[in-house]
């Protein structure tokens, strides 16, 4: 399965994207903004092609887990340079996230929020979780090819 997630919009504090899965349009995204020096838990992930897996050890797993019935893990990027611990899940704002991918089904233009977020996820997660199921190996490419 293939992931990708092209950024439309960066501002000072948020970037506002959306993930494609096969090709197909699924949900906006929200990230933290660009940094030329990483910040911890403010500076978004840098561009490139990541594997994705499973992650159910640490602290999100078992809250997730108790929330969704579904829960298999959380979906972990794996091998992004000078990051740990980076993951897709729910939040609205920059202040929900550490350098990790938030989903929603809303955004207005110059907002600090994505709306639905807890459904955008489990759309998205449904199907993502469904590949690992049937073996397919799952990566997200991440684009820098702002509009603004």
């Amino acid at each position: 399965m293939k992931l990708r997630v092209q950024r439309l919009q960066n501002y000072d504090d948020y970037t506002i994207g959306v993930l494609y899965i096969n090709g197909k349009l699924q949900c906006f995204t929200l990230e933290d903004e660009k940094r030329s020096v990483k910040v911890w838990g403010e500076t978004r992930i840098p561009a490139g092609v990541y594997n994705v897996r499973l992650q159910t050890s640490g602290t999100m797993s078992p809250r997730y887990a108790s929330r969704f019935p579904f829960h298999k893990g959380m979906l972990h990027l794996l091998n992004v340079p000078n990051f740990d611990g980076i993951f897709i899940h729910i939040g609205n704002t920059d202040d929900d996230t550490a350098g990790c991918l938030l989903l929603g089904l809303s955004h207005n233009i110059g907002s600090n929020f994505i709306g639905s977020s807890t459904l955008a996820y489990t759309q998205a997660y449904k199907k993502i979780v469904k590949a690992f199921t049937d073996g397919d190996k799952v990566t997200i490419q991440i684009v820098d090819e702002l509009l603004g």
